[in-house]
Parts: C-alpha cells; sequence; structure tokens
C-alpha cells in the first residue's frame, strides 16, 4: 500500500496518438515502431478501450482542466495567436484545485489553453511551466517561403514562474521541435527528484509535443526504426515515457504515484504524418470513433489493479472530478462541472464506470450523443472536410457489433432515442441556468 495518503499525480497527455498506434492496442510492431516501455506501463495497470475525448487539441485540454465540456466554457477549437482564445480566468483548473491541497505543480510541454498575461500555466495555478503556449505547426512558421514576422509573431518556446511574467526562450523552430520532447522530460525528471527531496506532493503534468505534425524525431531517434520520421517518433515518444517511469522507480514513488498517460484527441489525416485509430473509422475533427477513442492507461501500485483491460465508457472530463477527489479537494459547486468520479473503478471497486454516455459537439454544432453501445449521429462527416451537413433522420450505430459504423440501425432500434434525447436534453437544459461562456471571451 503506498505510504502518502495523498498520491503523486503524473499525467502524460500525447498529441495526436491514435487508438491504433500502441504496440498494447494493436500497433507497435505492426507500425514498424514498438513501444516496448508503454505496453509494459498497460500491463501494470487499467487499459481503457473507451476512453474517449473532444474533437482536437484545445477542446480536449480545456476539458481536462476545466472538468467541463468545451461548449460551456467557450473552447471550442483553436484560433490564430494574438487572439482571444482559450480558458477564462472565470475556470478553475485542474491545478488549481491540486495547488491549494498543497501539491507543487509544474506544467511542461504545450498548453494551447491561452496565449496572453493572465492565461499562461504560471497564471493557471502551475507553480512552474516550460512549452510552447499554441501548438507545434508554428515550427514549420521559420522555415516556410514568404514568412514575414513582420505581421505575425515569431513562434517561442517560454517559460514562467507563479507570480512572475512569462518569458521566451528561444524561437520555435524545427531545429527546437525535434528537441522539444527531450527538454520536456528532463525538466520533469528535475521537479520530481526535487519534489521528492522536499518530501512534497506534487502534480506533473506532461503534454508531449509528439506526434503532432511535423511529426520530427529527436536527432539521436533519426532513422532509428527504417520506417520514416512517424515510426521513429513513436519510437522516442515510448523512450521519453519509459525516461519518465523510469524515474518514480528510482526515486522510490511508484506505489505513492498514479501515473496517467493518454492522448488529447485521434490520429493525424494529413499526409504524411496520417496516423491510425486501428479498429474504428476516421480521424480527429470529426465524430467518429476513430477521432473520440484514444489510449488511456492508467497505473497505482498496489491500489489499482495490474493487467486489467475495460471497455467501459470513460470522458476525458472524468480526470478533473477524479484526481481531484483522489487529492481529497471538492469539486466547484457553482456550476455544472461534467466530469464524473471513476476512481472506484479505476481501483476495481465496481467493475461498471460511473457514466453511461455523453453528447459530443464541435465548435456549437451538436454532432453525436454515444450511450452505452450506441452512437446516434445527427450529422455525417466520415472523413475532415467530406461532411455532408444535418442529416434529415440520424444515423444510429451499435459500435460494439459495428465499430467502423458502417450500417445504420435506427429503423430497427428507435427505442435507443428515449435515453440517447434525455441524456442530451438534460445536458442543453443545463444552459440555461448556466449560459455557455462564447468563444473569444475576454477575462
Amino acid at each position: 500500500m503506498p505510504s502518502r495518503a495523498t498520491p503523486n499525480i503524473v499525467l502524460i497527455l500525447a498529441d495526436n496518438l491514435g487508438w491504433g498506434e500502441l504496440g498494447c492496442y494493436g500497433g507497435g510492431a505492426l507500425r514498424g515502431a514498438p513501444t516496448p516501455n508503454i505496453d509494459a506501463l498497460a500491463k501494470q495497470g487499467l487499459l481503457l478501450q473507451n476512453f474517449n475525448v473532444e474533437s482536437d487539441c484545445v477542446p480536449t485540454r480545456s476539458a481536462l482542466m476545466s472538468g467541463r465540456h468545451p461548449i460551456r466554457t467557450g473552447c471550442l477549437q483553436s484560433v490564430p495567436p494574438g487572439l482571444p482564445q482559450g480558458l477564462t480566468r472565470r475556470e478553475i483548473t485542474l491545478a488549481q484545485l491540486l495547488s491549494g491541497q498543497g501539491y507543487a505543480t509544474a506544467h511542461f510541454g504545450k498548453w494551447h489553453l491561452g496565449d496572453v498575461p493572465g492565461r499562461f500555466p504560471s497564471d493557471r495555478g502551475f507553480d512552474e511551466w516550460y512549452g510552447i503556449p499554441r501548438t507545434t505547426d508554428e515550427s514549420q512558421f521559420t522555415s516556410t517561403v514568404g514568412f514575414d514576422p513582420s505581421v505575425v509573431d515569431l513562434p517561442w518556446i517560454m517559460q514562467g514562474l507563479r507570480g512572475e511574467q512569462s518569458e521566451g526562450v528561444k524561437v520555435y523552430d524545427l531545429e527546437a521541435r525535434r528537441g522539444i520532447d527531450a527538454d520536456l522530460v528532463d525538466r520533469s525528471i528535475e521537479f520530481m527528484q526535487r519534489n521528492a527531496a522536499a518530501r512534497k506532493p506534487f502534480f506533473l503534468y506532461l503534454p508531449l509535443v509528439h506526434l503532432h505534425f511535423p511529426t520530427l524525431p529527436h536527432p539521436e531517434f533519426a532513422g532509428r526504426t527504417g520506417a520514416g520520421d512517424f515510426a521513429d517518433c513513436m519510437v522516442e515518444m515510448d523512450h521519453r515515457v519509459g525516461q519518465v517511469v523510469k524515474a518514480i522507480g528510482e526515486l522510490g514513488l511508484a506505489d505513492d504515484t498514479l501515473l496517467i498517460f493518454c492522448s488529447d484527441n485521434g490520429p493525424e489525416f494529413r499526409a504524411p504524418y496520417r496516423g491510425t485509430a486501428g479498429p474504428w473509422s476516421g480521424t480527429y475533427h470529426t465524430a467518429m470513433e476513430g477521432s473520440l477513442r484514444v489510449p488511456f492507461i492508467v497505473r497505482w501500485p498496489g491500489r489499482i489493479p495490474a493487467g486489467r483491460v475495460s471497455s467501459e465508457i470513460v470522458h476525458v472530463t472524468d480526470l478533473y472530478t477524479t484526481l481531484a477527489g483522489l487529492a481529497g479537494v471538492s469539486v466547484p459547486q457553482d456550476r455544472p462541472i461534467d466530469g464524473v468520479d471513476q476512481l472506484p473503478f479505476f481501483l476495481g471497486d465496481q467493475d461498471k464506470s460511473a457514466r453511461e454516455g455523453f453528447a459530443f459537439y464541435i465548435k456549437n454544432e451538436l454532432r453525436a450523443v454515444k450511450w452505452r453501445d450506441w452512437k446516434l449521429h445527427f450529422y455525417w462527416e466520415p472523413q475532415v472536410n467530406e461532411g455532408k451537413g444535418k442529416l434529415e433522420s440520424p444515423y444510429l450505430f451499435n459500435i460494439t457489433r459495428d465499430p467502423k459504423e458502417e450500417t445504420d440501425v435506427l429503423v430497427y432500434n428507435t427505442w435507443v432515442l428515449g435515453p440517447a434525447l434525455k441524456l442530451v436534453k438534460s445536458f442543453q437544459d443545463s444552459f440555461q441556468k448556466h449560459p455557455n461562456t462564447p468563444p473569444g471571451q475576454l477575462d
């Protein structure tokens, strides 16, 4: 049993990692990129086959940090630099909750929830941060023909401390992009070492840059697989996760640390960086299962049974409520919190998840609702930019029997409309009492 009542929390978030990439999810060597470290981690804890996120980077990260669906917070999709984006300061972040419980908090990686003073990680509950305020494709800017820094700000890797102004460290170009994940892990290990020595519980949020395009490996991993840059980056990402797991073990903190590894959304669809969602159809920016379902592994030795696999539905908002409860802090009571406490499920005290489904929006549109084994689509966009608009009659799929969502069975199962639409109505009714924050809302 862990010696500390309040465990450390390490949350590693991969970027654009599809369900079918890792060995433990049917990929790995089949994709030209063995992932032994992550596969070993899966055997040591709980692997979820039905962990669900939002359609792309910003909405998922906002849901994780706020415990609320993006339609509520205005974090519907990313916008160009210099324009209002991200979580308003009205939202209470997971880092704020944990910091209030005495946790040391650090963010090393991709933020994408605000790039103006007052919205950087060090303004939102993190004691320290290092990484990129927005997204990885900006590393291409300075190498692009016609790029004009007089009209677009240079992209920077930044850092900041609580109570101080965040500052640029170096320009985020293609060379920096190749080395950033190594830097993030080095800083993460130093943070854990420092707080272990001080015997202070910590929350390490490590949103890696891999596998977001341009998917370029560290020079030490370039050519490692012989299967191209994407596979080389997969192998590097697995190595970086292994470095963190090894450091936790060497510090004697494994039994005192709840460790999560997951992804922010489904795979990239652009060549040559296209990924795979395994048995599911679609990529990110759609309402297909390939967009919603991503890898999720959670380990807590002695508390979470090893080698467990589950297809129960869990949503990214649940991490907010679950981790807050783990730290002994209540979630805000003055607003709807969509996340539910999944700790009893994670610990194996119950076989079933605490949720049966959720409504899924892209921007302001209700695209689908997922309930038990069923998926009801109100719009149809099987691939990015191939949408056919709102359907006159929804499509219904049994995603256990029909994982690729190929055969509409609504006419034979209209009974599913009852519970699915009740879920949607309950969710939308809450908008009246608690109006949604519009996108681009200023603090």
